[in-house]
């Protein structure tokens, strides 16, 4: 195949098509958000990139025996027929990201926030994981 100028972009996407279609199972893992999870002392953060997001109803947040999962849809309101569309590298449709978290959290006062296509999530540990240091009388 000679490579041409013009073209040399259109051999990736259609390894990146091909590639796709012979491993089905990771294309969720290609197309989920990307997050990063980190505890404090109190609470356990996640912090999801889920760019395209315009209203709340469009993200599930769930947290079940420390897993949290994230859900929804991203929906484009511009959309181009297929035949005159040149590029399409962003993401629309359903998308889901299931995490095991490091530590127990309690749902009932966890807090979400969406800013700039990041969703943060913050979960209060749950007391039984909360580690107290205990001060020592040295007699």
């Amino acid at each position: 195949m000679p490579f041409i100028p013009g073209d040399r972009f259109r051999n990736l996407d259609t390894l990146k098509r091909e590639f796709m279609n012979m491993f089905p199972d990771l294309v969720p893992e290609l197309t989920s958000p990307r997050i990063d999870v980190y505890e404090t002392e109190t609470h356990v953060v996640a912090s999801c990139e889920i760019p395209g997001i315009e209203k709340k109803e469009d993200i599930d947040i769930h947290i079940d025996d420390n897993v949290l999962t994230i859900s929804g849809t991203i929906n484009k309101m511009h959309e181009v027929r297929e035949e005159n569309l040149y590029r399409k590298e962003r993401f629309s449709g359903r998308f889901e990201r299931v995490v095991n978290l490091p530590s127990s959290v309690t749902a009932e006062d966890t807090k979400a926030s969406y800013k700039n296509g990041i969703l943060e999530i913050r979960m209060p540990k749950s007391m039984m994981d909360r580690r107290k240091k205990v001060d020592i009388d040295f007699l």
